[in-house]
């Protein structure tokens, strides 16, 4: 009997010690504590990342001379063809047409053939860089296009050839433009990335509505987001600051 009384005796004051710890030092699992955040949150940003940068420099490299050839084949360009014009143009305006979304969908077979899967953030890159090709090659059209015309007949009274003037006048002078573009660029990616994140691509946009919003987990949510507009901050400042330091008009 005694035995069984000091053993009641000891299991109650546990019993009190654990809930005075308990209350003194809560396991508090949300915020910067939540398991998703702590196991995921880096991992998702660098998908995110790796999207982002990959995808511009790959439309960059699509998107540049295919805005160039909108400027050179129109009625004031270095070699207009009213033709050729309107079928590039005619590609560019369809290609901005289809929201990001459904673009994903269309370009799925194209997307598995070329990466193997399309739900990893690599396979993201096909339809990121096809949504941003014809976008891109809009704001390069426009911001080439403000060069001033002066400047290319001059180049082309010293003898400068096409090609010449199309890289070192036209090209050179909207550098800073140019780059400006490239940032927005940017910015419209990590937008598209969190789209693709939300049907299986990954990064931080998945990780926002996959364990955040479909969990209730509102933590994860803001965590997610904050994340993302850090990077976005980041990118502008970045873009901002290379293209005044190339801008020679203010030297």
């Amino acid at each position: 009997m005694s035995a069984a009384v000091t053993g009641g005796a000891l299991a109650v004051l546990a019993a009190r010690a654990a809930e005075t710890v308990s209350a003194v030092a809560p396991m508090d699992d949300t915020w910067f504590n939540n398991r998703y955040i702590q196991m995921e949150f880096w991992p998702k940003a660098l998908d995110t990342f790796n999207m982002t940068v990959i995808s511009t420099a790959l439309t960059v490299l699509l998107g540049l001379p295919l805005g160039l050839a909108l400027v050179a084949s129109s009625a004031k360009g270095l070699a207009p063809n009213r033709a050729l014009n309107q079928v590039v143009s005619g590609i560019v305006n369809v290609g901005r047409s289809v929201p990001f979304i459904i673009l994903m969908v269309i370009v799925a077979p194209l997307t598995l053939l070329i990466t193997g899967s399309r739900i990893t953030w690599y396979s993201a890159l096909v339809p990121l860089t096809l949504a941003a090709v014809p976008f891109f090659a809009r704001l390069v059209e426009t911001s080439v296009s403000q060069v001033g015309q002066g400047k290319v007949e001059a180049a082309l009274m010293m003898g400068a050839s096409r090609p010449q003037v199309m890289w070192d006048v036209l090209v050179r002078e909207s550098l800073p433009a140019l780059i400006q573009n490239v940032t927005v660029l940017l910015v419209t990616l990590i937008g598209y990335t969190a789209m693709a994140g939300a049907i299986g691509a990954g990064g931080l946009g998945q990780l926002a509505i996959n364990q955040g919003y479909n969990r209730n987990m509102w933590d994860v949510v803001y965590i997610s987001t904050g994340g993302i507009l850090v990077m976005v901050m980041v990118f502008q400042f970045a873009g901002d600051m290379l293209s005044r330091l190339v801008d020679h008009r203010r030297r």
